[in-house]
């Protein structure tokens, strides 16, 4: 078993290196934190051949983690397709949130309904800054939070912000800093902002 999951990994980290979704450099992430890798989802979905098998492959884990699901809520930009993806192997309700101003909102008609079971689906997560947005949008409807999904989780109990349950393809450590805790070597770096937070 333990080969077979090693093997599996290797294989996906081969398919986000081959897609160049893979990045080395000086990033800021959409949570703020500073790292030497970022993981730009967005390029892997444009292999959607390569795409499905992975996300095939999270439905899987979706599948036997959560028993009853309603509705998935992906926020945009990130999570729109795969949560799209998800939905359609699941076969279950699929809608997004959009950030206006700031904050992620409910538009063209996409409604949750009062009782139902969420589950929020991500590209990649590392402190659930995202996810806990959506948290407020699901409260004020009155459902209820399952819990996450996403292809990829960086996140550390260091820098989790969430208590729910996440399930991933991939479970990737990878160094993040605060702005004012940069090692010598990522400071020489120029920094990018890959991420939809940074759009105004």
């Amino acid at each position: 078993m333990k080969i077979k999951e090693m093997h599996s990994l290797k294989k996906s980290l081969n398919i986000l290196r081959k897609t160049d979704a893979l990045l080395d450099g000086h990033f800021v992430l959409s949570s703020g934190l500073h790292s030497p890798k970022y993981i730009q989802c967005a390029k892997l979905l444009s292999f959607p051949h390569l795409a499905q098998d992975i996300c095939t492959s999270l439905a899987k884990k979706i599948k036997r983690s959560f028993k009853k699901i309603d509705l998935i809520l992906s926020p945009a930009m990130g999570g729109v397709i795969i949560g799209y993806e998800i939905g359609r192997i699941l076969k279950k309700e699929t809608i997004f949130c959009e950030r206006i101003k700031g904050t992620f909102l409910l538009r063209r008609g996409f409604k949750i309904k009062k009782g139902s079971r969420v589950l929020i689906v991500e590209d990649v997560i590392t402190t659930g800054k995202s996810s806990k947005e959506c948290f407020s949008l699901i409260k004020k409807s009155k459902g209820k939070v399952l819990g996450l999904a996403c292809i990829i989780d960086r996140s550390t109990k260091k820098n989790l912000r969430i208590n729910k349950k996440i399930i991933s393809h991939l479970k990737i450590n990878v160094p993040t800093y605060q702005s004012n805790k940069l090692p010598p070597d990522l400071k020489l770096i120029p920094i990018s902002k890959p991420g939809s937070r940074f759009i105004k």
